[in-house]
C-alpha cells in the first residue's frame, strides 16, 4: 500500500509557530513531526497573515492557519450550510442542466448565494456528497471525473453537393441567424429503422427533434421542410449536413422552403459540432437502448423544451430559447 500524507493537525500547527518563534530552521522543524520540508515551506507560504494596515503583527498563528486552512477545505461546504441551495442545484441537475450552466445563470440573474461550477463538482466527488450519491445527477453519472472518449464515424459520400469550405464566411462566424445544423440520431439494430433526425439553429443553439420511420432521405427532407416552413424565410436559411446517404435528397431543400444545403468534409462531422455536441445531450433523454416505437411527437417536444430552456454558457447563460425569439422578433420587426 502506497503511504498517506494527512493534513496537518491544530496541534501540528501549534508547535510549528512556537517554534518558528523560537527561530527554528524549517527542516528541523520538518523533521520533528515527522514531515517533508516542502510540507513546511508550503504551509508557510499558504497560511501565512498578512494585516496591510498593521504589518507588525504578520506572522504564523495557529488558530489563524487554522481557519484559513478550513476555509479552503470548506468551499462545498456552502451547499451544506444552505440546504435550500443545495435542493434548488439538485433540482437544476435532474432537469437536465450542468454544473457550468448552474454557476452561469446565478451569475447572471445575481443571486444572493451563488457557488461556482467547480463547487458543484467538489461537493458531488466529496465524502458528503458521495455519501447521498449526489455524483448521480451530473451529465455523465460518473462515480470519478475523466474525459470523454470520441464517438467513431462512419460515412458515404455524397456527390454533387456544396462542400462546407464555399461557405460563407459569416455563417461559419455564426455572425447570421438562420443557419442550421442536422444529423440523425440512431438506435440498437433490433429496434427497427425509426431513428430521430435533430435538427439545431447556429446562433442561438435552439434545438428541434423529430420522428423518422426510416433512412429513406425523401421523408426526412419533407419532414425538415415541414418543421421549419412555418419560420420567416430569414430563419430558415441553410441547414449542414455530414455526408451521410440519408440526406441525399438535399435538393428539395431549396425548391420547398429556399434552403441551402451543405455538407462537411467525408469522414469529419466534428465540421458541425453544434449539432453533435446536442446529440450528446440529447442522449441523456434518448440512450441508445431506448424502444423508438414508443417515442411520440409530444414526449420529443417535451426533450426540446427542456433543453431550450436550460441556460448556455455560450450564450452569456441566456437560453436557447431566449434567443431564438429575440431573433425572430429582429426578423419580424425588419419586415413590418
Amino acid at each position: 500500500m502506497g503511504r498517506r500524507y494527512p493534513h496537518l493537525s491544530l496541534e501540528e500547527r501549534r508547535k510549528i509557530a512556537k517554534w518558528r518563534d523560537a527561530n527554528i530552521l524549517v527542516p528541523e522543524i520538518a523533521d520533528r513531526l515527522g514531515r517533508a520540508p516542502s510540507t513546511i515551506y508550503r504551509e508557510l507560504k499558504r497560511n501565512f497573515y498578512d494585516d496591510k494596515e498593521l504589518p507588525e503583527l504578520n506572522g504564523y498563528y495557529a488558530l489563524n492557519a487554522q481557519d484559513m486552512y478550513e476555509k479552503r477545505r470548506a468551499l462545498h461546504r456552502k451547499m451544506i450550510m444552505h440546504p435550500e441551495l443545495k435542493t434548488a442545484i439538485e433540482d437544476r441537475l435532474k432537469a437536465g442542466w450542468s454544473p457550468e450552466q448552474i454557476a452561469g445563470r446565478m451569475r447572471l440573474e445575481r443571486h444572493p448565494i451563488r457557488v461556482s461550477h467547480e463547487t458543484i463538482y467538489r461537493f458531488a466527488y466529496s465524502k458528503d456528497g458521495r455519501a447521498e450519491q449526489f455524483y448521480r445527477h451530473l451529465p455523465e453519472h460518473r462515480r470519478r471525473r475523466r474525459p470523454r472518449g470520441h464517438r467513431r464515424h462512419n460515412r458515404t459520400h455524397i456527390f454533387d453537393a456544396q462542400s462546407l469550405s464555399h461557405r460563407p464566411e459569416r455563417i461559419a462566424e455564426r455572425a447570421e441567424f438562420g443557419h442550421w445544423e442536422c444529423d440523425l440520431m440512431m438506435f440498437r439494430k433490433e429496434h427497427g429503422k425509426i431513428n430521430v433526425t435533430s435538427l439545431v439553429e447556429r446562433v442561438s443553439r435552439y434545438a428541434v427533434v423529430m420522428r423518422n420511420e426510416d433512412r429513406q432521405s425523401k421523408p426526412i427532407m419533407e419532414a425538415l421542410i415541414r418543421g421549419l416552413a412555418p419560420l420567416p424565410a430569414g430563419a430558415r436559411q441553410s441547414i449542414t449536413f455530414d455526408r451521410g446517404t440519408e440526406f441525399s435528397a438535399w435538393r428539395r431543400l431549396k425548391a420547398g422552403i429556399g434552403a441551402d444545403a451543405w455538407f462537411c468534409d467525408p469522414q469529419a462531422p466534428y465540421q458541425k459540432g453544434t449539432v453533435e455536441n446536442t446529440n450528446n445531450r440529447l442522449r441523456k433523454y434518448l440512450p441508445r437502448s431506448t424502444e423508438p416505437t414508443a417515442l411520440t411527437n409530444r414526449y420529443l417536444r417535451s426533450i426540446c423544451q427542456r433543453l431550450n430552456s436550460t441556460p448556455r454558457k455560450c450564450l452569456g447563460y441566456h437560453t436557447p430559447a431566449e434567443v431564438f425569439e429575440s431573433k425572430l422578433m429582429e426578423i419580424r420587426n425588419r419586415l413590418e
